[in-house]
């Protein structure tokens, strides 16, 4: 999927905003994909990007963070982890199905449909310059980070 244009998606944000893919040439973007609010893995992951926030800013890239999670459970999780960035309600899986990150998960002995962790760079003209599939959250956003930092 890389260095080709990301697809263009419309979905609810948090704070009445909305993640508009089209509509956002000139800036970079960290979107980054997770299963659920307010699970052990996901806080910490959030937590990684919000401390990096500033350093991300400064090299002109936003992040917006998408998962299934309603608006209002985006809302309480972005407020309880003072999240300086956005989150994204994907309830009908539209940017999950176009950026692939719907997989079969074991869980309790049964399969289930979730999304892996995935993370994905856009560029400020709107292409896809990296992704990074089945994340391990630890050291992830620094990683993250120092790729964006490469990017004119």
């Amino acid at each position: 999927m890389s260095d080709q244009a990301a697809p263009n998606l419309e979905l609810p944000a948090t704070t009445g905003k909305t993640l508009n893919l089209a509509h956002r040439a000139g800036m970079k973007l960290v979107l980054y994909f997770y299963p659920k609010d307010s699970t052990p893995g996901c806080t910490t992951e959030a937590q990684q990007f919000r401390d990096l926030h500033p350093q991300f800013a400064q090299a002109g890239c936003e992040i917006v963070g998408v998962s299934r999670d309603s608006l209002k459970s985006h809302e309480n999780f972005k407020a309880k982890q003072e999240l300086p960035f956005e989150l994204a309600s994907d309830t009908e899986e539209k940017a999950c199905s176009l950026f692939d990150v719907i997989k079969l998960k074991n869980m309790y002995g049964k399969q289930v449909k979730g999304i892996e962790r995935s993370t994905f760079v856009i560029d400020a003209n709107g292409a896809i310059r990296r992704e990074w599939r089945g994340v391990k959250v630890a050291g992830h956003a620094q990683e993250v980070l120092d790729f964006v930092k490469t990017l004119n």
